[in-house]
């Protein structure tokens, strides 16, 4: 496996342990804290890289059915962290997550992780 590909994988499950980490509080406290906005950014930026790295690396084109549930996740996500980022700047840090936004969470969460897990599994298997 090219090394590229491997430091990718790497920096994809670092995104997932940061994505987990802000999610987790966000959902058990329902507020938008330092915290969930500093681990929510730094999963993202993670993600955005790990995805650069796996499109250099791979011998795929990068539109292939995997590509397209990846993309759509870290789209879902970098909505997610614009919202948490936008409801930081017009109420400041602590604020309560509206129920709308606090589901979207869970539910673009979710599909990340598939994301995650179908792509350990494409690789696991060949």
């Amino acid at each position: 496996m090219k090394t590229i590909l491997i430091v990718g994988a790497a920096t994809v499950t670092l995104a997932l342990v940061s994505y987990s980490i802000a999610i987790i509080n966000e959902q058990r406290n329902k507020i938008a804290s330092k915290k969930v906005l500093y681990f929510l950014t730094i999963g993202w930026v993670l993600d955005v890289s790990a995805t650069i790295m796996m499109i250099i690396g791979s011998s795929n084109t990068p539109f292939t059915l995997h590509g397209a549930v990846g993309y759509s996740a870290l789209l879902l996500m970098t909505i997610e962290t614009y919202i948490m980022w936008k409801l930081k700047r017009n109420n400041g840090f602590n604020v309560e997550v509206p129920q709308n936004i606090h589901i979207y969470s869970r539910l673009a969460y979710i599909w990340w992780v598939a994301a995650y897990i179908t792509g350990s599994l494409l690789v696991f298997l060949k």
